[in-house]
């Protein structure tokens, strides 16, 4: 499978078929799990577990390593409670 554009045809249902390469080379199975965004005028389709991944990996950045991202949440809310 090539990085090559494939032309699809949009149904009058708003259906379109991935190709069958398309979909073995991400490992689609019948029923599998797709996310859609738009970005920059274009429609992207990922499998949901390329979409988590990405998400982890943002919030990963962000992350302080050995500190819990759970508990300073909680203590955050605890202190607003406590401030009420």
């Amino acid at each position: 499978m090539t990085n090559q554009p494939i032309g699809l045809t949009l149904a009058s249902n708003g259906r379109v078929v991935i190709p069958a390469a398309m979909r073995a080379a991400l490992g689609l199975k019948d029923g599998g799990r797709l996310v859609a965004r738009l970005e920059d005028g274009a429609i992207i389709l990922e499998p949901i577990e390329t979409s988590v991944r990405r998400a982890q990996a943002l919030v990963a950045a962000y992350a302080r390593p050995g500190v819990s991202m759970v508990d300073d949440l909680i203590a955050e809310r605890r202190a607003e409670a406590a401030r009420e």
